[in-house]
């Protein structure tokens, strides 16, 4: 992972923003699982950052408030045993992060009748079952 991150269209946040650190990460190694850095972690600091527009910045930073610390979004990635691909891992990971986070709000819903004839249908066919049930009980066999 080297150069800026992309994020959506041209916008892209340069790799002078993004700040790594690596630890050893749990889970199957072997002999050399002792000794290597392999979890790595990005920190991008959403709050000061200037890579993004001001309405894609408020935007994340409302949207990804619960994951915030002091105004930082942490990304941690340890699932592969190479220090290269949780790196990888964890870039793809904050800009799907990034890319959700800025997308505009979806379009409001704009509510629709139901039309007569479904509600009709709908009607005739439950009066039907209702009319089948009535006719299974409380007859007079005598």
């Amino acid at each position: 992972m080297s150069g800026p991150l992309l994020i959506r269209g041209s916008v892209s946040v340069p790799e002078s923003e993004l700040m790594w650190r690596f630890s050893r990460s749990s889970g199957p190694g072997g002999q050399h699982v002792n000794t290597s850095d392999s979890q790595a972690e990005l920190r991008f600091d959403l709050a000061r950052t200037t890579a993004l527009p001001d309405a894609w910045r408020r935007r994340a930073l409302e949207r990804l408030a619960p994951r915030l610390v002091d105004g930082v979004l942490v990304v941690r990635a340890s699932e592969h045993r190479s220090q290269w691909r949780n790196r990888e891992t964890a870039a793809a990971r904050l800009a799907s992060l990034l890319a959700s986070a800025t997308a505009p709000p979806p379009a409001p819903r704009r509510p629709t009748r139901i039309p007569r004839g479904i509600n009709e249908r709908r009607l005739r066919v439950k009066k039907q079952r209702s009319d089948t049930k009535r006719s299974r009980g409380n007859r007079d066999w005598d």
